[in-house]
């Protein structure tokens, strides 16, 4: 397993790697290293065929606070164009993983904090979680995806009023905004995810990664051509392994086991 200076990389069993900001002591705040290891981790799990889902957290009672204003503060335009980058590609590269990506938010998302929560396909919030983009209140903007991303989670009218206002929300207006899944008590709140990311990694591997395949895709498309993708994805499901191993265990009740071929 590799291994990071800011970050954990652990695999569960069943196919679920569990990926941790692990900066406590600064409340798990991005800085250029924190960003360079996330996209090195992403970059190492994905072509691994073995993967069913990723978990991302923080350790400690942030998820991440933002980023690391005091490694920003002096920076020139041409090293904060080079930071937004380096943000903005990893994130990419968090968010184009073919499996589900699952943010675990367990306290503070704020900034870059919520940037990166915004890179998972399903977020869930702990009862003491407190998200927003409060960038505008020192004199610069969302810089790692925010101000477009958000708008696409919960609409633009909504996006633009947290933008604007930099104001912090709780897990019960994340909830009511479409931002969060699910609130979940802070007691056992990971292993309450990682539960749920089993529920996942339980299902044909193949079928979930076609389905967040056509599903990314699709959203950028007119439903016409989003529909084909939808055909192309079904259909090229039908020759493998895992489609007739599901049916057949369908059929004869009982539990399939599947093998990602």
């Amino acid at each position: 397993m590799t291994t990071f200076e800011t970050l954990k990389l652990e695999r569960l069993d069943g196919g679920i790697a569990l990926l941790t900001v692990n900066r406590p002591d600064k409340l798990n705040a991005l800085n250029a290293q924190v960003l360079s290891d996330l996209l090195n981790a992403a970059l190492s799990l994905k072509d691994d065929a073995s993967l069913r889902a990723l978990i991302l957290t923080g350790e400690g009672r942030a998820f991440v606070a933002g980023a690391d204003i005091a490694a920003m503060v002096d920076m020139s335009e041409e090293a904060s164009y080079e930071f937004s980058s380096l943000g903005h590609r990893a994130m990419s590269e968090l968010s184009n993983l073919p499996v589900p990506v699952i943010a675990a938010v367990n306290g503070f998302a704020l900034g870059g904090g919520l940037e990166l929560a915004l890179t998972a396909d399903l977020i869930y919030v702990s009862e003491k979680a407190k998200l927003g983009l409060p960038e505008v209140g020192l004199g610069i903007i969302p810089g790692f995806g925010g101000t477009q991303r958000l708008g696409r989670r919960i609409g633009w009218q909504r996006a633009k009023e947290l933008v604007f206002t930099g104001r912090t929300i709780s897990a019960d207006d994340a909830l009511a905004y479409g931002l969060a899944l699910d609130k979940l008590p802070l007691e056992g709140f990971l292993d309450a995810v990682i539960e749920l990311a089993r529920s996942i990694a339980s299902r044909g591997p193949l079928a979930i990664r076609a389905a967040k395949q056509a599903m990314v895709q699709g959203a950028e498309l007119p439903i016409d051509d989003a529909n084909q993708k939808e055909v192309e994805a079904f259909s090229g499901l039908w020759n493998s392994h895992d489609r007739a191993e599901g049916m057949r265990a369908f059929i004869e009740k009982r539990t399939p086991t599947y093998e990602g071929r």
